[in-house]
């Protein structure tokens, strides 16, 4: 029988480079920061899964505030992305609306570590981007189409900013919990969505008002 420690000598584990090496740790550290969030996360179990000693974690990263930054920018770009792109089609403001929440919840499908990551809370996220700023800056750009269907019904443009994260957030918070129920499919979750927010909106009136109550 063939000595194994013999064999390891004769066909040494290939060594990775540094974009590799990088790499690899970022989606290590990925999966963790999803599991168990930042604070429950350390170098210890970074280098531990990656099979490294904690000096390479510090070679290229500096630290888990460093290496969660990095994981974080690059969720808030694919999102962004991901919303920008909806949004950047054009056509009828349903058909806008359609596209984005497709987008939120398409993006969640393929990347569910990636989306966990965004929606908790971190001190290093408020530095690099939290997934509320995100959905503030998709508001914001829903604002100016919500403005100009406001204009053409007679409605208060003003308070375009107000309805625009009604819709955003409801879209967003819709998206978190489908993350886990992941029922029905996103088809039906996005047609749900828009049926409340479309029907909502078609039949607003001029100046709404609560209900007088005793």
């Amino acid at each position: 029988m063939m000595d194994p420690v013999a064999e390891s000598r004769r066909t040494p584990r290939s060594r990775m480079t540094a974009s590799q090496r990088r790499e690899q740790l970022l989606a290590v550290s990925r999966g963790l920061f999803a599991e168990k969030g930042f604070e429950g996360t350390s170098v210890e179990e970074i280098a531990a899964r990656a099979e490294v000693s904690k000096p390479v974690v510090y070679e290229h990263f500096g630290g888990k505030e460093g290496i969660y930054a990095v994981v974080v920018d690059r969720e808030v770009q694919a999102l962004t992305a991901a919303l920008s792109g909806a949004l950047d089609r054009g056509g009828h403001p349903k058909v806008l609306l359609e596209h984005t929440a497709l987008a939120l919840l398409s993006y969640i499908e393929a990347s569910e570590d990636g989306f966990r990551i965004l929606v908790r809370d971190s001190p290093v996220a408020q530095a690099t981007g939290t997934f509320s700023s995100l959905i503030g800056d998709v508001a914001t750009q829903v604002e100016h189409l919500l403005a100009d269907q406001f204009r053409s019904n007679g409605l208060d443009p003003r308070t375009a900013p107000l309805y625009a994260q009604m819709l955003v957030g409801m879209v967003a918070l819709t998206g978190q919990y489908w993350l886990d129920a992941r029922s029905p499919k996103k088809t039906e979750v996005a047609a749900h969505l828009v049926n409340l927010a479309w029907n909502g909106l078609s039949g607003m009136v001029k100046k709404p008002a609560l209900t007088k109550t005793d």
